[in-house]
């Protein structure tokens, strides 16, 4: 199998793994409701938590994290030693995260991408993703308003990832691809936090 055709199934198992609901299978199978109607509507572990509190938020925020995670050392172990092994393995985090984001079995309607992009940079670059994580609980504990440590955080990875790789690195340029499509999908919350009608968790 030639690299071009083994890249193109490894970007589709990524997106196909990050597309996995967890929140909606988690809430659904331990609480009996569908997280989609609760609170924002959103299948991330925050609006899980607004479901059925911490038991059941924290797995579904491993387990988005962890969806990202094992098809990018997939692709990196099964594309080692090819020309373009770099690209196709950002590519393959690129496809994981917008799995998530924009997941077939939800009509394309999925999460926000922070925990699952968490996973992507941990990867990629896990000193950003420390950076990240450390900014996003900073804020949360400081501010108490999720969006803002989400967004916080993930501005913290995806600027992290350019200084420590620069301009030429094609991972610098999926950090800054996935922030775009992580503050595009907070479009509605950054519009609270303008009109002052955000809510706290």
């Amino acid at each position: 199998m030639n690299e071009s055709t083994l890249g193109v199934l490894l970007v589709v198992a990524g997106y196909l793994s990050g597309s996995i609901p967890f929140g909606v299978i988690v809430t659904r199978l331990f609480l009996g409701v569908d997280v989609r109607k609760v609170g924002s509507g959103n299948i991330g572990a925050t609006n899980v938590a607004r479901a059925g509190g911490k038991k059941v938020a924290i797995p579904v925020f491993i387990l988005d994290v962890v969806k990202a995670v094992v098809p990018i050392l997939v692709a990196r172990r099964v594309m080692a030693g090819q020309p373009n092994a770099e690209l196709w393995t950002t590519i393959v985090a690129v496809a994981a995260l917008s799995g998530h984001v924009f997941p077939v079995w939800l009509g394309f309607n999925g999460g926000k991408g922070v925990a699952t992009g968490l996973g992507v940079f941990f990867v990629l670059e896990p000193v950003a993703a420390i950076a990240g994580f450390a900014v996003w609980i900073g804020v949360y504990l400081t501010v108490k308003v999720s969006s803002v440590g989400s967004l916080g955080g993930t501005a913290v990875c995806a600027i992290t990832v350019f200084i420590l790789h620069g301009a030429r690195a094609p991972m610098s340029w999926a950090g800054l691809a996935i922030a775009a499509i992580i503050f595009y999908r907070h479009k509605e919350n950054i519009r609270r936090l303008v009109t002052g009608e955000e809510t706290k968790v």
